[in-house]
């Protein structure tokens, strides 16, 4: 492994991208529900590709590029992203490893791809997702020589079965709880979230919220064609608000050792999101420190394109990490963001040591 002088260099937001594989874990009386792949003819170098689940084309699933029409995206994007379905999907654990030593990354924290919508409104289907999901990715931890950590899916349509799968992926690698900052209709605020909240910090792992929407009325009316960059609505915006409702709310209070991770939504909202909650803690009479989301262990990503000075400067230093969205192909991905990064000559060196390593480190308590 390369490190970053004084630590590890930490991609706190990469990916696994589902796979026939990912559903072989399920248990024999589970595997009704097996998803089944589906894709369209190919079209300008590109084949729809989407996941049928109970009944329902539901979840999300990239489309498929051929390796010409991948290149003209990536210059298009003026970005890299990774082009090996063996590193994607994890069929090849030591593919993925090598990238990461080409890129300058030491440890890669794993994010699923498929739950970035809602698959089900059954607590039994989402139940027998979850389990294979957490077990394939344990296993792709268990040949990731310590390198590749994950967070666990948790089925919160069943609170007493998202407990017992964050306390199983706990102890094979998971270091946070994956959550969508919004679920089914309940916002994360939401005291029936309590109880998974409450084991997070008993075990001392952070939440980690990724951007996506789990309420299927919401994502339907944001494919609405009129609104073409939809993304921004349907997953960006929930995740922002979420860091909003989560500091504005009695969660802090509640469980003060408990931290969180807002991923994938750039950081270049977080001096505006603080400067609102401030204003508004005055409302509510609550002290204000000018380093609050560290002291209420929220932590954010952070991307090369932000105006990181600024943010740096009105938002702390102490909660930005960085992650390179591998695996997926969109606005936040770019297998050079680490390398990228390094080379940054408008941050001290001090100050990239925290976002690379330090406050990583701190977020996903390693």
């Amino acid at each position: 492994m390369t490190t970053n002088g004084n630590g590890l260099v930490i991609d706190a937001d990469a990916h696994v991208v589902e796979c026939e594989r990912t559903w072989e874990f399920m248990d024999p009386s589970e595997r009704q529900y097996r998803p089944t792949p589906l894709q369209t003819a190919e079209k300008g170098g590109v084949k729809q590709q989407f996941w049928l689940v109970d009944g329902k084309v539901r979840g999300l699933r990239f489309p498929a590029f051929t390796p010409e029409a991948l290149e003209q995206r990536a210059k298009q994007a003026g970005r890299r992203f990774a082009d090996m379905d063996a590193s994607r999907e994890m069929g090849n654990v030591d593919m993925r490893l090598e990238h990461m030593d080409e890129t300058g990354v030491d440890v890669e924290v794993l994010h699923n791809t498929m739950f970035i919508e809602s698959v089900t409104e059954r607590a039994g289907v989402e139940v027998a997702l979850c389990k294979s999901w957490n077990r394939w990715v344990a296993d792709i931890w268990a040949h990731g020589k310590g390198r590749l950590l994950w967070s666990c899916m948790a089925p919160v349509l069943s609170i007493p079965d998202a407990l017992d799968q964050i306390r199983w992926s706990k102890e094979h690698g998971a270091c946070a709880v994956l959550m969508r900052p919004i679920e089914g209709n309940r916002l994360l605020a939401d005291p029936y979230f309590y109880p998974i909240y409450d084991l997070a910090q008993t075990l001392d792992i952070p939440i980690a919220v990724h951007i996506a929407n789990g309420n299927a009325w919401l994502t339907d009316l944001y494919r609405h064609p009129v609104s073409q960059a939809a993304g921004l609505h349907r997953f960006r915006v929930p995740t922002v608000a979420s860091f909003s409702d989560v500091i504005l709310s009695d969660v802090h209070q509640e469980f003060p050792k408990l931290r969180w991770g807002f991923i994938e939504a750039s950081a270049q909202w977080l001096p505006w999101v603080l400067h609102e909650a401030k204003n508004r803690f005055k409302t509510l009479d609550r002290p204000w420190s000018d380093n609050i989301a560290r002291e209420y262990g929220m932590f954010v990503t952070c991307e090369n394109s932000d105006d990181l000075p600024y943010i740096v400067a009105n938002g702390g230093e102490d909660c930005l990490v960085i992650g390179t969205d591998y695996g997926h192909m969109d606005t936040s991905s770019d297998v050079d963001a680490i390398k990228i990064f390094k080379e940054r000559e408008d941050l001290s060196p001090e100050v990239k040591q925290k976002i690379l390593s330090d406050n990583a480190k701190a977020l996903y308590g390693l």
